[in-house]
């Protein structure tokens, strides 16, 4: 048998800024629950639960029953598609920190902005 689909996609799972932070409070602790999570965000628990149900609908959280309640904890493999997906665009940003390093130490901006290796035109 194989594994559900996650119902949610991982990257609008977060894009919510409190989900990036539940995911960074599990992180550091695991298998927290609700109580504990909740006290960190100015909203209720019914609002931090909603937001762990997206988070577990994209697979990016895992629930476990501990007596009456339940601790959540980081599952961290669906984040390699953002990681691939962002490896694509490192490139760019390489290249611009790279081209700031060049500008910054050196003796002459003007040199240092001219373009660099030959340029194709298509």
């Amino acid at each position: 048998m194989t594994a559900a689909a996650p119902k949610q996609d991982v990257f609008q799972a977060i894009a919510d800024p409190t989900r990036r932070q539940l995911l960074h409070l599990l992180s550091e602790q695991p298998g927290l629950h609700v109580n504990a999570l909740s006290s960190h965000f100015p909203m209720s628990r019914t609002a931090v639960s909603k937001h762990l149900r997206i988070l577990s609908e994209a697979g990016l959280v895992s629930e476990r029953k501990a007596g009456r309640e339940t601790r959540y904890s980081l599952e961290a493999k669906p984040l390699q598609e953002l990681k691939s997906w962002l490896a694509y665009y490192e490139r760019f940003w390489e290249n611009k920190v790279s081209r700031l390093k060049l500008l910054v130490e050196s003796d002459d901006p003007a040199e240092a902005l001219k373009p660099t290796g030959p340029r194709r035109v298509e």
